[in-house]
């Protein structure tokens, strides 16, 4: 360097009093001239930079809270447990506007077919099931080595994370099923069953991977279900008192099971 800064110069930068164009000249000159550089560091306001290297460090390091992780703060959640719920591949935007669709799909099917109710319930008790197969694993999971290392085991993970799944869906289907026509009952006839059957693939999640028992069950579901219009007089017979009491029944015995096969989550892990 053929030249270097004087005291009165770098001060002055220090002190944010130069112009742009001379600060652009300055902070070139002082890039590539060491000596001008550590003086300049002894005039900086240390304090202040601390401030900003923070704020810069907490921006890179730290990820952005979603929309989602900031709802489960607010209702009380603490940090590390929103943060791995949040993370579920269900309550992903991608996730809730497909799930959006098929009920908009379904409930234009209610008021325009014959059997369109019935679909829709169908439907709406299927959907947690379908997110419960993606909500935890290897495959899907962008938290799952970090979700592994948290300080509460699996089947607690899963737990969280299915409850989450079934509380989105809930809220989406039963905006969607406040459109249906016919009795006002319909609006909540879907919900025993989406529980039941939630409950149904964690409990089969025990002995088979997560996504396999979530396809035994859906598939079992769409058999038992799609026939039963055409069998019956009555198409919404599967939804009425006595269907009801067969899905708490479910439920209970899919409850009981899960509680006692609790460890083989811990044992063998969750795979998808």
């Amino acid at each position: 360097m053929s030249w270097h800064a004087d005291q009165p110069l770098l001060r002055e930068y220090a002190a944010g009093g130069l112009d742009d164009v001379r600060s652009l000249s300055l902070e070139a000159h002082v890039l590539a001239c060491e000596p001008c550089r550590l003086q300049l560091a002894d005039l900086a306001d240390r304090p202040r930079l601390d401030t900003v290297w923070n704020r810069v460090s907490a921006s890179v390091e730290e990820p952005r809270r979603t929309a989602v992780e900031r709802v489960l703060l607010w209702v009380g959640m603490r940090e590390h447990v929103a943060r791995l719920v949040a993370a579920t591949p269900s309550l992903s935007g991608a996730w809730v506007v497909a799930v959006g669709l098929s009920l908009v799909f379904a409930v234009v099917a209610a008021n325009t077919g014959s059997w369109g109710s019935t679909a829709f319930l169908a439907l709406a008790s299927l959907l947690p099931v379908a997110g419960v197969a993606v909500a935890y694993g290897p495959w899907l999971d962008p938290v799952y080595e970090l979700s592994l290392a948290a300080p509460m085991s699996n089947f607690t993970v899963l737990l969280l994370r299915a409850s989450a799944t079934l509380a989105s869906t809930v809220v989406l289907a039963g905006a969607a099923a406040l459109a249906l026509p016919g009795p006002s009952w319909l609006a909540a006839a879907w919900l025993l069953p989406a529980f039941a059957l939630t409950l149904a693939t964690l409990a089969l999640g025990s002995f088979l991977p997560q996504a396999v028992a979530a396809f035994v069950v859906g598939f079992a579901w769409i058999a038992v279900v799609a026939p039963a219009p055409a069998l019956a007089a009555d198409r919404l017979a599967g939804f009425r008192l006595g269907g009801q009491a067969t899905y708490a029944a479910v439920a209970l015995v899919a409850a009981t099971v899960l509680a006692r096969r609790r460890e083989t989550f811990e044992r063998g892990g969750l795979d998808v």
